[in-house]
């Protein structure tokens, strides 16, 4: 299997050869397709086969694949392309208050547009300059590099978002996930530690409490004691 990555409308020459190994196979049939549509107008030379295509649009992307049928049959696979969008495949983590910037790229290939989305339940909101503009701040940094910038995040904030590259063959997108953290957080392991330092001086005050009575109660008997032998 082969990916071919294409950005606008071109032509492409997909071509299958066959290896020195198979050279001993004879009356092969070959058949290219495109999902379940037969490609006619093959070419063919010395052990190749090839189909030249205008691939002008969106639907003539997606998967071609070349069939030799003999006494047994080999085939190969193309998948034409739009260009990835790289985002960040760890999640985000920051604390309530930050502000943070998340970046899509398109490495090697300039989309037309860009844009953000952010999910909201199982709908997607577009993130645009209408949308809270003192909330959000996207920036191109060049052609194939785009920046949101959320301000002031809160826990709300707290979910999975999307950059979306429009190329003229097609959309490609990129997935970031961001987790907002209370600022409590942190403190969590002191507090639990305070916690158990705070415990541990009750019992200590309760025993030295108890112990102190005891040892009065003792002294108390003692005494009465010694009066009741007067």
């Amino acid at each position: 299997e082969k990916n071919i990555t294409l950005d606008s409308a071109t032509g492409v020459e997909l071509s299958c050869r066959l290896d020195s190994e198979y050279s001993n196979l004879k009356s092969l049939q070959v058949t290219w397709k495109r999902g379940n549509e037969t490609i006619r107008h093959v070419n063919k030379t010395e052990n190749s086969w090839s189909i030249q295509l205008w691939i002008s649009d969106n639907s003539k992307m997606g998967s071609y694949s070349c069939i030799l049928e003999g006494k047994e049959d080999i085939s190969a696979t193309f998948h034409l392309q739009v260009p990835k969008v790289e985002g960040k495949e760890k999640p985000i983590i920051s604390y309530e208050g930050d502000i943070i910037v998340m970046i899509c790229k398109s490495p090697g290939y300039t989309p037309i547009a860009w844009t953000w989305y952010m999910t909201n339940g199982s709908e997607q909101i577009a993130i645009n300059g209408s949308l809270l503009a003192d909330k959000y701040v996207i920036n191109t940094i060049s052609a194939n590099v785009t920046h949101l910038k959320i301000l002031k995040i809160t826990k709300e904030d707290d979910g999975v978002y999307w950059c979306e590259a429009a190329f003229e063959l097609g959309k490609s997108v990129g997935k970031l996930k961001l987790k907002v953290l209370s600022l409590l957080v942190p403190l969590k392991p002191f507090l639990a530690i305070m916690a158990e330092a705070i415990i541990l001086v009750t019992i200590i005050f309760l025993y030295e409490l108890y112990t102190k009575r005891e040892e009065k109660c003792a002294e108390d008997e003692k005494e009465l004691d010694q009066v009741e032998q007067l």
